[in-house]
């Protein structure tokens, strides 16, 4: 347990009897992740995974943002930082393996990329009115790496998936919640005590009988995913080996439109 104000940029956890909160905590710069955040969120999420005192997990943010998304010079730029996450871990996004526990995530304010895809890798998403999603990485020059090319579609269709995937658009809280990407919105300010009180009535039930449920559940789309998250390797060398990723990290440092060619 971490109760101490956390330096900038960084994930802080706290434990609320079996609930275990997990904080993303860069308010500064709208929760923009740095490679080192990344690490730090794993480990979290492995610690609740591991830890059988803990039966639930959720996942919130400090300040009026949730995030918006990767510091990107610091993941793609030519001062790219170098950090390694244990073989063993959860990843951030679950495609080295779920959490066992259920994950209660609450958003607000900005929801862009990757914090669709960290919602996604959850089980159920309370939302400030406030919160706005998009999936922008094709304006980037790059392409979801997160599992949102599989579970966007899981929940939402094929339609709705690909409308949003396509347009790269924001959309509001509510047309998040029509689409199953939001099972609750509530008041600003509201979303996480409301992620709070739903894992406190999760951790009210058996662990086992939950744990075992998601566990059934997954077995469902399993093998689909298994096959989507193979393929990412191959859409990652496409476009981070491309002009197009290049000048979409250029457009975003120097703050303009990209201008792409398809290479």
């Amino acid at each position: 347990m971490s109760d101490r104000k956390a330096s900038p940029g960084r994930i802080r956890t706290e434990v609320h009897g079996r609930v275990f909160k997990i904080i993303i905590d860069n308010p500064a710069k709208k929760n923009s992740f740095t490679p080192s955040m990344m690490v730090e969120m794993s480990n979290a999420i492995t610690l609740l995974d591991n830890n059988d005192e803990y039966w639930v997990g959720v996942l919130c943010a400090e300040g009026a943002d949730f995030t918006s998304g990767l510091d990107m010079p610091r993941f793609f730029g030519p001062n790219a930082e170098k950090t390694e996450i244990s073989p063993s871990n959860i990843d951030a996004f679950a495609l080295k393996g779920r959490c066992r526990k259920p994950i209660v995530t609450a958003v607000q304010g900005i929801v862009y990329t990757i914090g669709i895809e960290m919602m996604l890798a959850g089980d159920i998403v309370v939302a400030a009115w406030d919160s706005r999603f998009c999936q922008m990485e094709a304006k980037r020059g790059i392409a979801p790496l997160g599992g949102a090319h599989f579970r966007f579609l899981t929940r939402a269709g094929w339609g709705d998936a690909m409308y949003h995937l396509f347009l790269c658009d924001e959309f509001d809280a509510e047309r998040a919640r029509a689409i199953g990407l939001v099972q609750e919105v509530t008041q600003p300010g509201r979303q996480i005590e409301r992620a709070m009180e739903l894992a406190q009535t999760i951790a009210n039930n058996a662990p086992l009988g939950i744990q075992v449920t998601k566990h059934a559940a997954l077995k469902y789309i399993e093998a689909a995913e298994r096959d989507a998250i193979d393929f990412i390797p191959k859409i990652k060398d496409r476009v981070l080996n491309s002009e197009d990723m290049m000048e979409g990290i250029r457009s975003f440092v120097e703050r303009r439109p990209a201008v792409f060619k398809g290479k």
